[in-house]
């Protein structure tokens, strides 16, 4: 405001002071976030339209207007629940309209009053007021010219910490001697809240007041000096950092000058030094020295210091042109791979075939390898025997489980505690950029909201693209060109299709009888004696015993039980040793129970004899191939099919067709049967609790419903694999190797199969097609003449024609 103005401003105000009269209707102005004092001179931007008009309405009468504090600042439209009835009477001594709507006033509270009633209820606001006079003092004692000194003190104080105070507030609070009017005084400039603020105005006796505000001011003194406290130190924190900084390059000063380094000096060099040994690719190289230069220019104690320092830690130990020599010796390869692994013929030579490639052109890509099989087949094992083969560094992780994506390309820089995934952890725990890299389970990798761990995988699998496979944490190309991938599987139906045609299938099917015998005589007996402590002669199992073992104690593909059944045997066999009993153990077919108590699983057949309606099919399962039984009968009841034992949606399609196609059979056959129409036919497959799919059972499930509709019992010494059609054809079926090796375990001497997987006997070993009588099939028809008993075969053959002919 101008010198001019202001002097005008004072003449007005004295002269209205002693000739104006306050009038009990006035315009009332609700005011916000402030509580108005009387001799209180300050502005307001008004912008409300009520609030404007009352301003108006003031400005046109006398310039009078009631000010009153709202309740809640927030509300727009305040009610008369929502003012304070206790406020001051003010005058509008300028008022100044603005471009946007609002108005600018200039008021000054002259003394207080209370709302006696609203006479007009809508915009605006006119009430009836009475005058609130201020009681005098009588007299200022001593006690209140000590609390008028202490109020004046604590003033000053609040003041000098805020860092406001000037000469002429300090003599303005020393020349005002009134109590009440240095109580508004001081309230008026206090930042009180509105509560406290409001109380304030309503007490009248100037002497209260006066105690109120010095209670106020001691609260708001010990809250000023805890904020500039806080702000010292805070202060005071930034000059030490500043301090320790400057501190550090004068000392880095100092070793220059002796001509000595200091320790982050050392840390750089150091840091050079590893750059250029590491012998980075040029990108990777021109990012570390950037990463450098930045480090070298930051505060040693700054986060993004340590962040950058990691990076480069990370960057000097990746492998980057660190290999290992092959040395290829097929002839020795054959037999470290013999040696260590009995059987596995295909396997053994797809390796050897890549050792030979890999001799003959050493710059050829690294295979990917998957080992499809069910547990406790060696996959695992023979990965580790494939790189000491080739005189490798290996490197194993599992996926089983892995959901986040993250765990295979890494984590972004930016995040705490980012690393790199676990394919370049994997080698640089290995020191090579060619390891024999295995990753198990990869069948069992999940995806959820981290994103599919399997759609990662793709370019790093990728012959053709992992020669710059790039991770989110060093976000620079890596060659993965030269690592020998080897992943491992119980089934390839989970996995992908995008990343299953990346690698080449290596079907482990399992081990029968005879294999598993030689292992456990090569590797799982010496083994477990050697790890329970024993030696070789002090327990012996003989050829028989351990037949039974395999037979009666164990039912798998692989031989991880049958290693665990040994264990037992060599641990209690420690034990009798170790209680003293120094005579060695022989363990025999006799003695066997008595190491490993009752036998566990019966390799015979469940029925006796051959039953009618019960057909004996052949699984495939993750644990290998199993017998699969299926039953089927015939109730009163309305032509309808009953399907029970948990099948997939895929069985029971494939049993709908095999009632269709007996139906027909029946009927070509003219079997005599009654009332068919008026009969349920039911078809059960026991172990009800194991959910059951696929549509190899089709002709198990026809056979049993020929034989229960037409009389004849089904053999129980053959068993059946194959797809049925409406028509009576057979169907082929995968997996036949792992059904043999399953029907073997359940004593089954003949198996039906469809003439179509004949190509696949190949792949059978020889010693168990000497146990198994394999009978290829075209026809349904051909089923039957091989499966049901031959009482009533012989009239069926002869009568019968399958639905197809």
């Amino acid at each position: 405001m101008a010198e001019a103005d202001r002097d005008d401003l004072i003449s007005i105000i004295e002269e209205d002071d002693k000739t104006t009269e306050i009038p009990t209707i006035l315009p009332l102005l609700p005011v916000r976030d402030v509580v108005i004092f009387s001799d209180m001179l300050l502005p307001l931007f008004v912008g409300r339209e009520k609030s404007v008009r009352s301003v108006e309405d003031a400005v046109n009468g006398n310039g009078f207007v009631f000010l009153a504090t709202q309740k809640d600042p927030t509300v727009e439209n305040p009610s008369q629940d929502d003012i304070y009835r206790t406020g001051t009477v003010g005058r509008v001594l300028r008022m100044l309209k603005l471009p946007d709507g609002r108005v600018k006033v200039l008021v000054q509270g002259l003394t207080k009053g209370n709302i006696a009633r609203f006479l007009r209820k809508r915009s605006p606001y006119r009430v009836q007021i009475d005058l609130l006079p201020e009681d005098l003092a009588e007299k200022v004692t001593l006690e209140v010219e000590a609390l008028m000194r202490n109020v004046r003190e604590q003033s000053e104080k609040i003041l000098a910490l805020r860092g406001e105070i000037n000469p002429d507030i300090i003599s303005i609070l020393q020349n005002v001697d009134d109590p009440g009017k240095l109580a508004d005084l001081v309230a008026s400039n206090l930042r009180l809240k509105i509560e406290d603020a409001q109380s304030l105005l309503e007490i009248l006796k100037p002497v209260a007041r006066l105690k109120r505000i010095n209670d106020l001011l001691s609260r708001e003194l010990e809250l000023s000096a805890m904020q500039a406290k806080i702000q010292s130190e805070v202060k005071d924190e930034i000059s030490k950092s500043q301090r320790d900084y400057y501190l550090r390059e004068q000392v880095r000063a100092i070793y220059r000058e002796l001509g000595e380094h200091d320790e982050r000096s050392m840390e750089i060099d150091e840091f050079q030094r590893k750059i250029k040994k590491a012998r980075m690719s040029t990108d990777a190289n021109e990012e570390a020295l950037k990463q450098l230069k930045r480090l070298e220019q930051m505060h040693p104690d700054s986060a993004e210091s340590n962040v950058i320092r990691s990076y480069l830690d990370w960057l000097v130990e990746m492998p980057w042109s660190k290999w290992s020599a092959d040395v290829i010796d097929i002839r020795k390869a054959r037999q470290i791979l013999d040696r260590e692994h009995y059987g596995l013929a295909s396997v053994k030579d797809r390796i050897l075939e890549y050792l030979s490639v890999r001799k003959l052109n050493p710059r050829m890509k690294g295979p990917i390898l998957c080992f499809v099989g069910p547990p406790g087949v060696g996959k695992t094992s023979l990965g580790q025997a494939i790189a000491r083969a080739v005189k490798r560094k290996f490197v194993r992780i599992s996926l089983g489980g892995i959901r986040d994506e993250a765990e295979i390309r890494g984590h972004r820089r930016t995040y705490i505690g980012a690393l790199p995934g676990r394919m370049l952890q994997g080698l640089k725990q290995c020191g090579t950029s060619n390891p024999v890299f295995m990753m198990d389970e990869i069948d069992k990798l999940g995806a959820d909201f981290r994103g599919d761990p399997s759609s990662a995988l793709l370019e790093a699998l990728d012959p053709e693209q992992n020669f710059a496979f790039s991770d989110h944490y060093l976000n620079l190309p890596f060659d993965l060109s030269r690592v020998m991938f080897i992943l491992t599987a119980n089934l390839t139906d989970t996995i992908p299709s995008a990343l299953l045609d990346r690698m080449e299938v290596i079907s482990l099917s399992g081990y029968t009888e005879e294999e598993k015998v030689e292992i456990a005589r090569r590797h799982l007996i010496p083994r477990q004696i050697r790890e329970s402590g024993l030696k070789a002669k002090q327990v012996a199992i003989s050829e028989r015993a351990l037949r039974q073992i395999i037979a009666e104690y164990t039912s798998e593909a692989g031989v991880r039980n049958l290693d665990r059944e040994i264990g037992n045997i060599c641990r209690k066999v420690a034990r009798r040793i170790a209680e003293g009993q120094l005579q060695p153990a022989g363990i025999t077919q006799q003695s066997l129970a008595k190491y490993l108590g009752p036998a566990k699983y019966i390799p015979e057949m469940d029925q006796e004899a051959s039953q009618m309606g019960l057909a004996t099919g052949l699984a495939w399962t993750q644990a290998g191939g199993e017998v699969l039984y299926v039953e089927a009968s015939l109730m009163k009841g309305k032509g309808d099919l009953i399907i029970t034992g948990q099948l997939g949606e895929v069985m029971q399609e494939s049993a709908r067709a095999a009632v269709t196609f007996a139906r027909g059979y029946v009927k070509q056959a003219r079997i005599k049967l009654s009332g068919l129409d008026t009969q349920d036919v039911h078809i059960h497959v026991p172990a009800g609790a194991i959910p059951k799919d696929g549509p190899s059972a089709g002709i198990a499930m026809a056979t049993a419903l020929v034989s229960v509709l037409s009389g004849n019992a089904v053999r129980n010494d053959v068993a059946m694999t194959g797809e049925v059609t409406l028509r009576g054809r057979v169907l082929p079926i995968g997996g036949l190797k792992e059904k043999a090796l399953g029907a073997v375990r359940a004593g089954i001497k003949a198996v039906i199969i469809p003439k179509k997987n004949v190509k696949d006997l190949v792949e059978i070993p020889p010693n168990l097609k000497r146990r198994l009588k394999f009978i290829p099939v075209k026809t349904m028809e051909e089923v039957l003449e091989n499966a049901l008993e031959h009482s009533k075969k012989d009239r069926l053959r002869t009568r019968g024609k399958s639905a197809g002919n």
